[in-house]
């Protein structure tokens, strides 16, 4: 299975008043994450747009909190394919302190592939030949 890891450090501004991570961080971060695991397979999703007319929309999201980040300290969040159907792909990301890989959040996205040429009337769409090749290939990567 391809992954693509994105390490930050926990600043300042993502900590709520108790001192630890303010939980809609963490769903801007595997959104980020989600994006750049497409362009690692070269599918940039705005390219898609631009080129294809199709997307890889938000359909849902969810976390699981195992453990809070704090100030300073590094994580890494690990991406990948957990599912792929005929419409969408489910991507697992896997959020971990960096000091010692102590898993903090398991969160993952559904998204569903919309063919969005026409901005009045958007529309699920199979996954095309091609891209579900690319996500087939990196589902079973070794």
């Amino acid at each position: 299975m391809k992954k693509n890891i994105v390490k930050r450090q926990i600043v300042w501004g993502d900590l709520d008043s108790l001192g630890i991570v303010f939980y809609p961080h963490y769903y801007k971060w595997i959104d980020a994450s989600g994006h750049m695991f497409f362009q690692s397979l070269n599918l940039a999703l705005g390219d898609l747009w631009k080129e294809r007319g199709i997307i890889f929309g938000l359909l849902e999201t969810g976390c699981e909190y195992h453990l809070p980040g704090r100030y300073n300290e590094w994580i890494e969040i690990v991406t990948y394919i957990d599912d792929i159907s005929d419409k969408g792909v489910v991507l697992r990301h896997d959020i971990s302190r960096l000091s010692d890989k102590v898993l903090m959040v398991k969160g993952f996205e559904k998204r569903i592939c919309l063919d969005v040429s026409n901005p009045l009337k958007f529309k699920a769409i199979a996954i095309p030949h091609d891209i579900r090749t690319i996500l087939s290939d990196a589902q079973s990567y070794k």
